[in-house]
């Protein structure tokens, strides 16, 4: 009777392991907006997680949708996920993120990526700790590199034009380092608010002329007109400055820009940890890429007559 018992528990215990590697998840994964750094984000988000062992049609379902920059779709995308229930929501880009953490009300785990600035976002204490169930990745710009890059590429410029949307957080928190170190390379930062997409043409007139050039954020409704602002300021003879290599390969002069499908990658590997368990998302600390590459488009630059110095043509990367 005891060796039947023994084997009875030897049995339970290969069906048990069985079921744990036969585990599977489900993910809901919310993109803000379509354009190409968003787009790079979630390629890399599902790198990282195949790195680790999560591939989609094997252990792991994929939920995506995108709310094509509303905010209202957002959030009625968050609550889906949330009905479903995932096993995670992904927020790509602040509106997103701030959408699924707070349909997930803590209840579910919610990883953010391409979150410019987690701590005005309200996920995360000025430490960088976790508040709530929450954590991810932050694309915050390198605000003081890209000023420097401007200021040797146009040494005669005075000003800076940049357009925002008022209600994207991460946008409110970048003009403000901005204006902040803008007078350590002698420029003025001269700003324009919209609200929807709809006013970029009227605020673009307005702006244009004020300014010697513009630089771009990762503001998610602008950057979604990106042909029309660069079609607009190309016109008035004023270079466009990206904050990522999509856009330098769209027409911006150059970038000290991130590389998003790297940011992905790393977010998709900590969104793996907290599936398998191995950590909760309030444990982690958000994480960023620190180090900016340079991104060119030579045809831009040319076309404007802006050449590179030794030092910065020593590391500047073609956009192709």
């Amino acid at each position: 009777m005891k060796r039947i018992f023994s084997l009875l528990a030897a049995l339970v215990l290969i069906v048990c392991s069985a079921l744990a590697c036969a585990e599977s998840y489900t993910i809901g994964i919310g993109q803000f907006a379509e354009h190409g750094s968003l787009d790079n984000c979630r390629t890399g988000f599902i790198m990282g997680l195949e790195e680790a062992g999560l591939v989609e049609g094997e252990n792991l379902e994929i939920l995506y949708q995108n709310a094509q920059a509303d905010m209202g779709i957002a959030q009625q995308i968050a609550a889906q996920f949330a009905a479903a229930p995932v096993d995670l929501m992904v927020g790509i880009a602040t509106p997103m993120a701030q959408a699924c953490y707070n349909a997930a009300d803590g209840e579910i785990p919610t990883i953010y990526t391409a979150v410019s600035d987690p701590v005005s976002a309200g996920f995360a204490d000025e430490s960088g700790a976790s508040l709530g169930n929450a954590t991810g990745t932050a694309d915050t710009l390198p605000v003081a590199a890209q000023l420097s890059t401007i200021r040797a590429m146009l040494p005669q410029a005075k000003t800076i034009g940049i357009l925002y949307t008022t209600s994207e957080v991460n946008s409110l928190s970048t003009i403000e380092t901005y204006k902040a170190l803008a007078p350590e390379y002698g420029f003025e930062i001269v700003e324009s608010g919209i609200s929807t997409s709809a006013d970029i043409p009227l605020a673009l007139d307005a702006l244009l002329p004020k300014v010697d050039c513009m630089t771009n954020l990762t503001d998610n409704t602008v950057v979604s007109a990106l042909a029309l602002v660069l079609d607009k300021a190309n016109a008035a003879g004023k270079p466009v400055f990206g904050s990522e290599i999509e856009q330098v390969k769209l027409g911006c002069v150059a970038a000290e820009g991130l590389d998003y499908i790297a940011l992905g990658r790393q977010t998709g590997l900590m969104a793996a940890q907290v599936l398998k368990g191995e950590a909760q998302a309030s444990e982690i600390p958000y994480e960023i890429i620190s180090e900016p590459s340079l991104y060119i488009n030579s045809e831009a630059l040319s076309s404007f007559g802006i050449t590179l110095s030794d030092e910065l043509a020593a590391r500047a990367i073609e956009a192709e």
